[in-house]
């Protein structure tokens, strides 16, 4: 039995449009838990570390960068501070 990458399914699923346009209307979500995982991996930090900085457990970390949820900026700025980074908002056009 031969075993199919992740990457090779996604591949194959964007030829359908209705998987595409999905995909990309996640987009946004993807980028801020791309953003999260960046700023902790930047900081050295693993998910347990920065738990214990906000004063809540891993888990709580894990469905945030694993993109299960959506945060309140006053999370994000907490994270921000558990990461040594700093939380920018953007509007744009």
């Amino acid at each position: 039995m031969s075993r199919i990458r992740l990457d090779d399914l996604h591949k194959k699923w964007l030829k359908d449009p209705k998987y595409r346009r999905e995909y990309a209307a996640l987009g946004e979500e993807f980028s801020l838990v791309a953003a999260l995982i960046e700023a902790r991996t930047r900081a050295g930090l693993t998910q347990q570390q920065v738990a214990r900085r906000m004063k809540t457990t891993q888990a709580v970390i894990a469905r945030l960068e694993g993109g299960g949820s959506k945060p309140s900026t006053r999370t994000l700025e907490r994270y921000a501070q558990a990461t040594g980074s700093r939380l920018r908002i953007t509007l744009e056009a």
